[in-house]
């Protein structure tokens, strides 16, 4: 959420000095008596981004890999749409931000607060806002990915981890959190096909072929699942499977 705030701060800041150097106006004329209707460049592109900017926070933090996490999880247990998705992406937002809040601590306290006290420049705080943001995104990426998109990019010159590019850090990120987030379903996908193959061959072998399997093994795989508090134990192992320094 403060990494939210700092964006539109600095987006809106973009604007007061983009709009200080005299751009022109589009100006639309219409109506009965020839109104005329300004709207800036600037603000323009300034509402434009705020559409795009839950989408930038959210591939930028720990939200990708528990939210796949969850939709796995609820496709291993065959429940359908139970729990359903409005509360699946609550769950996952709510513990992005346990799990992202040093780094949003750190954005607040060393930039966008100095900011909106007109204690530090608008570049000096993107700058410092970037540094948590950057330092998290790089602890979760694997060096293979980051080697990829640099080939890609065609660069090479890249002494440190801070010589990336944002631009290649970023799709560093998604693809080692896909990855992250695929290899945890699979674990969690493994008991449960294990009840499926078990109910199935017993189904087999009473002769009850025209019977889904799915019925029968949903009550044992939700028995499973209560007796082994998964709730609480994928809860966790999501929040610690994050690395910070």
């Amino acid at each position: 959420m403060l990494a939210g705030l700092l964006l539109v701060a600095v987006l809106v800041g973009f604007a007061q000095s983009t709009l200080a150097q005299g751009i022109p106006m589009v100006n639309v004329t219409g109506g009965k008596n020839g109104q005329q209707y300004s709207l800036s460049l600037q603000l323009l592109a300034l509402m434009t981004t705020l559409t795009l900017l839950p989408s930038m926070l959210l591939m930028m933090t720990s939200f990708v890999r528990i939210i796949i996490v969850l939709s796995l999880l609820r496709q291993a247990l065959g429940t359908g749409q139970t729990p359903p998705n409005t509360v699946l992406v609550g769950l996952a937002l709510f513990l992005t931000f346990f799990i992202m809040s040093p780094v949003f601590d750190d954005i607040y306290q060393n930039a966008l607060s100095p900011y909106m006290n007109e204690k530090l420049s608008f570049e000096k705080a993107l700058a410092k806002a970037e540094a948590p943001v950057r330092q998290f995104m790089m602890l979760q990426t694997r060096e293979d990915d980051i080697t990829m998109f640099m080939q890609i990019a065609q660069k090479r010159d890249v002494v440190s981890a801070d010589d990336v590019p944002f631009t290649t850090l970023m799709p560093a990120f998604i693809t080692s959190e896909l990855k992250s987030a695929f290899m945890i379903g699979f674990m969690i996908y493994i008991p449960f096909v294990v009840i499926d193959l078990v109910v199935a061959s017993v189904l087999m072998s009473m002769g009850m072929m025209m019977l889904s399997p799915m019925i029968i093994s949903m009550p044992f795989k939700l028995m499973l699942f209560v007796l082994v508090d998964g709730w609480t134990l994928l809860m966790g192992s999501l929040a610690s499977s994050f690395i910070f320094k």
